[in-house]
């Protein structure tokens, strides 16, 4: 079972620019500083992780297709000038190296050019290409006819370059040639539509309806923006953009959908993923191996199709736990008869999952993230429990918070099932580096102290 593809090219736009950004200052810097007997490989090293840094700060890359030339400039100034003084502050901690004001000065002037350069042609060239070829517009609808809406529709009539197609508006209290239906009538037409973006005028929904359809929008991956009006909005979630002058609120994403964040954990998957194989499994392997085939007959790694990122297939692997059988879709119950006796040992103490690090390497899961469920579970509880679909926003992880947290293994209750997600869901909302690494400490300890449901 695969979901359908999705994403548009604009997902490519932020690393093109950020591997591009860092060559440039990479290039430049080994031709203007190669005088000034720098340690080159840590001087890299450190420029790029800073760069990186400051851009997260001053968020460097948060440029959308409704950002104005005048806020990019300002994002610009504001990364060029601190990463000016950190390259400044390298040079008193180079015991060797030679610092030159003239060679500073010609390397950021230089370098700014270039990136300005680029990020203004990038930023131009696809506005003019959404006019010219109709491609990468976004489908919108609008709830409400009010005259903010009107407005609105206007500005997406008016700036093609923005690059939104609207589709029309609903509305439970005005009739109009262009009010498609009433509000109970657009979740089949977004689904039906491929609509992208419902943008929600707050004065013509009630609460009730307004929770019901941001929970539509997590399960479907929709985009949810709301148009202020003289309601009060308490969401700490909420943030404003500006289409010219029209502001529009929307719900912010989290930081693991930040190009920046995800680049740093990846890294740090792969960096664990390989210590885990080359200092664990690359010995663990062949004693495991022999011991599950002494047991019994089979493969000595299982491979089991689960549903990863925007519910995409990926294969998962575990050591094989089981005496091979045609019931691989029902999961593990305690003192189940397909569990072999090196099986009960290796998945009281997670040995079983160790393989999983090969998915991380490979880019399929995470070291920490929401566990990979069975496609049964998906079918069983998508539409059963709020918020379930929002666990495939990220990569699957080898372990995860709810996993931590005690919800593991047999799902005996809904209730179970719905303690899973809201820790899964937690995670994805309040994710830190330092969250990550507690979790990851909490499951070696939990390793050694043994688990209850780890069966």
């Amino acid at each position: 079972m695969v979901a359908r593809q999705k994403g548009r090219y604009s997902k490519y736009i932020r690393p093109i620019n950020i591997l591009f950004d860092l060559m440039v200052i990479t290039i430049l810097s080994l031709f203007f500083f190669q005088e000034l007997k720098l340690n080159f490989s840590y001087y890299v090293v450190y420029q790029s992780f800073t760069w990186i840094l400051i851009a997260i700060i001053v968020k460097y890359y948060e440029v959308f297709r409704f950002t104005t030339p005048v806020e990019i400039i300002t994002k610009l100034v504001k990364q060029f000038s601190i990463f000016l003084l950190v390259v400044i502050a390298f040079f008193p901690f180079a015991k060797t190296a030679i610092f030159s004001g003239k060679a500073i000065a010609i390397f950021m002037t230089i370098s700014f050019a270039i990136i300005v350069a680029f990020k203004y042609f990038m930023f131009f060239y696809l506005k003019k290409y959404r006019i010219l070829t109709k491609n990468n517009f976004r489908n919108a609808v609008i709830i409400g006819y009010t005259p903010e809406a009107i407005r609105l529709k206007e500005v997406f009539d008016n700036r093609q370059d923005y690059g939104y197609r609207f589709q029309g508006y609903f509305s439970d209290k005005k009739q109009n040639p262009e009010v498609l239906g009433k509000i109970e009538d657009l979740k089949s037409f977004v689904i039906e539509n491929r609509t992208d973006e419902i943008y929600c005028s707050l004065n013509e929904i009630s609460n009730e309806k307004l929770k019901d359809l941001v929970d539509f929008a997590d399960e479907n991956g929709k985009t949810i923006k709301f148009i202020p009006d003289t309601k009060e909005i308490y969401s700490k979630n909420l943030k404003i953009d500006y289409y010219e002058l029209f502001p529009v609120l929307s719900l912010q994403k989290t930081e693991l959908h930040n190009p920046l964040i995800k680049g740093i954990k990846r890294a740090f998957d792969i960096v664990f993923s390989l210590l885990v194989i080359t200092l664990l499994l690359s010995w663990l392997i062949p004693i495991l191996a022999i011991l599950i085939k002494l047991e019994s007959k089979g493969p000595v790694f299982f491979k089991q199709g689960r549903p990863g990122l925007d519910e995409q297939e990926f294969f998962c692997y575990k050591f094989r736990s089981m005496q091979v059988n045609g019931f691989t879709e029902k999961e593990a119950s305690k003192n189940d008869p397909r569990v072999t006796k090196m099986g009960k040992f290796m998945r009281k103490t997670s040995i079983d999952e160790l393989p999983q690090f090969f998915n991380v390497l490979f880019g399929d899961m995470s070291v920490v993230g929401p566990r990979p469920h069975l496609w049964s579970q998906n079918k069983a509880y998508a539409n059963r429990i709020k918020k379930y679909m929002v666990r495939h926003y990220v990569k699957p992880g080898v372990t995860g918070l709810a996993q931590v947290k005690g919800f593991r293994g047999e799902i005996e209750t809904d209730d179970d099932m719905i303690n899973r997600i809201k820790f899964d869901v937690f995670y994805i909302e309040n994710w830190s580096i330092v969250m990550d690494i507690k979790i990851i400490i909490q499951t070696v300890v939990n390793i050694f102290k043994g688990e209850e449901k780890a069966y």
